[in-house]
């Protein structure tokens, strides 16, 4: 039984691409970026929650290397 195959409601010019993405596909992905770099910056604003000692000091030696 074959499939019934979609046809376009407008013919696509030859040579054009057509990609739409919703707003938020970039908007999201900008703010996560914004927020890290700013915690980059400004490392006294990010408090670490109170855990597992082994993943803190991993996250020390890695703050550390970028650091140098």
């Amino acid at each position: 039984m074959p499939a019934p195959t979609h046809t376009r409601s407008h013919p696509a010019t030859p040579g054009s691409v057509d990609i739409r993405l919703p707003w938020w596909a970039l908007a999201l992905p900008a703010l996560a970026f914004v927020a890290l770099l700013l915690l980059l910056l400004n490392p006294a604003d990010a408090h670490a929650a109170t855990g597992d000692p082994a993943v803190t000091h991993l996250f020390e030696r890695v703050q550390q290397i970028v650091n140098r």
